[in-house]
């Protein structure tokens, strides 16, 4: 693949939902996205609509930058192996990092590890690279940053708060990396820390679509229902197809009153993304809206 070109890799990342984790690094100046619809989680048992809506997902992983350094092909041939098969790519890794592969050898083989369903293990590399790796403080954030995502994939909002927080100290002038110091705050029962890092990301980037999603997610959390609102609403006017804001429009305008909107909504999501976590959970909406007052 010839440099500058972006490299996407799916991974799948649950055993009982078909959520996706989408992985794309690339050289220069391009973007890396990690795409995560929510932290996976079992189906739960039925339960009381006020139950429902209190649960802790983790809102979807934003789009994240990681500069990529020379020579990147041994790194694009990694992670596209990754895409097809991860387990050539863990052998792969792991004999690249005893020929020189250095940290970036060490991140395909963690990322290989999720690939391969060891989460725990995969942040936990990710955690010691962005400490003890060689290379720059801004690229090690990057690392940091996958292991929060890992973390909260794996259900440990407490290990990936820290994660986030490590994240954020090593590049304090990346705003993405505020963003999802917040969605970490969010899963670890913070919200309102949340909503201070996501202002302030908002306060520079207003049409910051991540950190409106989970701003409104924090605010919901508060009882502060007419910020939350304010929030989502800005979020669906600027890209009215993302399913993530429109479930989060639909727990809300459940919780106004508004049945045939939340049906509205959860339905799209259906429709628009059948195969990812946000749909699971509108699904899951659906059902307790059709099982009527006694569910809620």
């Amino acid at each position: 693949m010839a440099q500058g070109e972006t490299i996407a890799m799916v991974i799948k990342t649950s055993l009982h939902l078909s959520a996706l984790l989408i992985v794309a690094i690339a050289s220069g100046s391009a973007d890396m996205l990690w795409t995560v619809a929510h932290a996976a989680e079992p189906r739960p048992a039925p339960a009381s609509r006020l139950q429902r809506l209190a649960r802790l997902e983790a809102p979807p992983v934003r789009q994240t930058r990681l500069a990529s350094r020379k020579p990147v092909a041994e790194t694009n041939a990694c992670l596209v192996l990754l895409a097809s098969d991860p387990e050539t790519a863990a052998d792969a890794a792991r004999d690249w990092a005893k020929h020189g592969g250095g940290d970036d050898a060490a991140q395909c083989a963690a990322l290989s590890d999720i690939a391969l369903g060891d989460t725990v293990g995969g942040a936990g590399s990710l955690d010691t690279l962005s400490q003890r790796g060689s290379s720059p403080a801004a690229h090690r954030a990057q690392f940091a940053d996958q292991a929060m995502q890992a973390w909260l994939l794996a259900g440990h909002p407490t290990d990936a708060l820290a994660s986030a927080r490590r994240a954020v100290a090593l590049d304090p002038l990346d705003l993405g990396l505020l963003v999802d110091r917040g969605r970490a705050l969010v899963a670890a029962g913070n919200p309102a820390g949340a909503v201070t890092d996501l202002s302030k990301v908002l306060a520079t980037r207003p049409a910051d679509r991540d950190a409106l999603v989970t701003r409104a997610s924090a605010f919901r959390r508060l009882e502060r229902l007419r910020e939350a609102r304010a929030d989502i609403d800005t979020a669906c006017r600027l890209a009215p197809d993302e399913p993530s804001a429109l479930l989060e429009r639909g727990i809300l305008r459940e919780r106004a009153g508004d049945a045939d909107g939340a049906r509205t909504d959860w339905d799209r999501i259906v429709s628009l993304a059948p195969d990812t976590h946000e749909a699971d959970m509108a699904q899951q909406d659906l059902a307790l809206l059709d099982a009527g007052p006694s569910e809620r």
